[in-house]
């Protein structure tokens, strides 16, 4: 029987990831053309196709925002427009597969579209009373953090976020949020969920408690220190530094400093070390993943940016593309471009690898098999 499915032929250089790294060298795995036939992609010539579309290039799997917030603004949750208007705009950036670090927005929705990038949700946020944003969280007490946890991982798509740290008003300083049996009890019920576990962290106090509870993630982790990097990577603990986010701390620590100076001069120590501590955490084998914190106070589509910062941080440049791709799309469960996978990739006009800005001008965007920009 002749497969009349409308197929596309790309060829130039197919970007498969590292086959073999010596610190900052990289030995390519690279395919000089691939097919999408029914959405999906394969390496082998299909016979008997009707139509063919050729697009040429440079191929990235989709690229991964590992930490953004669809459905979410600086006020809380937003209406069904302004969500597309974000899931478009990431989708045009070629971020294709987006893990929801926490919304109070119903974004199953997104799902039942054809043309929105693939969503893993975190549930809500999970806080304590007055220690997070106004309208973003479920405020709990520690004595309730286990039970909602349970119902965020429920409410998600295989994670839940906790908030670690925050300003304490009283103290004038940020410090932790949760006792450390409350942390335990509540990462162990994720895992018998099925859920693994992160959490919002600037500072350090909160970390050792959050790693030896059993946490899987720690997002922007600008509080790693010397001592604590090692028990992170002994323990496998990812984190996603969100950079582009933590160059804000300037702004913030401005607006906050006559009424809190102990927080603002502690994030400006926080924003001054903050490559060092991301460089760090490579060098000692940390995972590390790239991912914007967009949908707050930030706008969407920043990935080209975010990978631009981990290069200034000092990842080698095929770190710094694994970080929103490859090794991204491995560490969320979503495959990359293999045979039989979903075609989800990212056409350029130039080799990303000699130029990390190229991943700002994408050529063509293909999801699900479809070039959607």
């Amino acid at each position: 029987m002749i497969d009349d499915t409308p197929a596309m032929h790309i060829k130039g250089r197919v970007l498969l990831g590292p086959a073999a790294v010596d610190g900052a060298r990289a030995e390519w795995r690279v395919r000089d053309e691939l097919w999408v036939v029914g959405g999906r992609i394969t390496f082998r010539r299909p016979v008997g196709v009707r139509e063919m579309t050729t697009v040429s290039g440079w191929v990235l799997p989709g690229l991964v925002d590992a930490h953004c917030h669809v459905g979410l603004d600086a006020h809380g949750a937003v209406d069904r427009a302004t969500t597309e208007r974000q899931a478009l705009t990431e989708r045009d950036a070629g971020a294709l597969l987006l893990r929801d670090a926490g919304s109070p927005a119903d974004t199953r929705w997104i799902d039942d579209r054809a043309d929105l990038p693939h969503l893993i949700r975190a549930g809500r946020h999970i806080a304590r009373p007055r220690r997070y944003i106004r309208n973003y969280a479920e405020e709990v007490e520690p004595a309730a953090l286990a039970a909602t946890v349970r119902e965020q991982a429920r409410r998600g798509d295989g994670w839940v976020k906790l908030v670690g740290d925050w300003i304490d008003r009283e103290r004038g300083d940020l410090t932790p949020c949760w006792p450390a049996p409350a942390l335990r009890e509540a990462v162990a019920a994720a895992h018998e969920e099925g859920a693994r576990v992160t959490a919002h962290c600037f500072a350090e106090d909160s970390l050792r408690d959050l790693v030896e509870a059993g946490i899987d993630c720690v997002e922007h982790a600008t509080g790693l220190t010397r001592e604590l990097i090692p028990l992170f990577a002994e323990r496998g603990v990812a984190i996603v530094p969100t950079l582009v986010n933590i160059a804000t701390f300037p702004r913030l620590a401005e607006g906050g400093e006559a009424k809190f100076p102990r927080w603002a001069d502690h994030m400006r120590r926080l924003h001054a070390r903050r490559y060092d501590t991301v460089r760090a955490a490579y060098d000692a084998g940390i995972a590390v993943f790239a991912g914007t914190d967009a949908g707050g106070s930030l706008g969407h589509g920043l990935i080209a940016q975010e990978v631009a910062e981990l290069r200034a941080a000092g990842l080698p440049v095929h770190a710094a593309l694994g970080a929103a791709s490859w090794r991204a799309r491995q560490w969320l469960g979503r495959p990359g471009l293999t045979e039989g996978a979903p075609a989800d990739l990212v056409v350029y006009g130039e080799d990303p690898r000699a130029e990390l800005a190229v991943l700002a001008r994408p050529r063509r965007v293909v999801l699900r098999g479809r070039v959607v920009a």
